[in-house]
């Protein structure tokens, strides 16, 4: 019985030590990102009247909807494919470095919120490659996280979070995303 005991105050306090080596000042210790890169997208929703810089479109909508005019109650229902360019700054005209490809749709009532799948296609002297996210955007949250999920090239199998930001907005036409990605697997 006593050998027992023994080894159980032996397994907690190296579960004790162990916890406390990754504590520094009362903090955790942060990962430090293999990779960390920022970029811009630009996205231009098809409204029936600019197809010439249309870089997305509305391919589903609720029953009855128009696929040119976003749905109301929130877009809900709404399903947009994009091809929207990708630069290192905020201006819809720098040379693009790269192109985010995907889809978002539009999954809540009661809120702006939606749901993203898609990949930035980088080939430019920087980088060559591509990085896949996924996940859920509260759009109205000034900051959101997602999740980086892979990549090919210099981005093979990356793994990390990318947190997004609405930069700039105007109707319901156009928007700008900043994109802040950290990568914590890098190959």
């Amino acid at each position: 019985m006593e050998s027992t005991t023994l080894y159980a105050l032996f397994f907690f306090f190296h579960l004790y030590l162990s916890g406390s080596s990754a504590m520094q000042h009362g903090k955790k210790t942060q990962h430090q990102p293999c990779k960390h890169l920022k970029f811009f997208f630009h996205d231009i929703i098809y409204n029936g009247k600019n197809a010439e810089n249309a870089t997305s479109a509305i391919v589903a909508a609720p029953e009855g909807s128009n696929r040119t005019i976003l749905a109301p109650q929130n877009h809900f229902g709404n399903v947009v494919v994009f091809d929207d360019p990708i630069t290192l700054d905020n201006n819809l005209h720098s040379i693009p470095v790269g192109r985010a490809q995907g889809m978002y749709l539009y999954d809540k009532k009661d809120t702006f919120y939606s749901w993203l799948g898609f990949t930035f296609l980088l080939n430019n002297t920087d980088h060559q490659g591509t990085i896949n996210f996924i996940g859920a955007d509260p759009i109205l949250v000034k900051t959101r996280d997602i999740s980086v999920v892979g990549g090919t090239g210099d981005f093979a199998m990356a793994r990390g979070i990318a947190t997004v930001m609405t930069d700039a907005f105007e109707g319901e036409v156009y928007f700008r995303l900043h994109v802040d990605i950290k990568l914590y697997e890098c190959w």
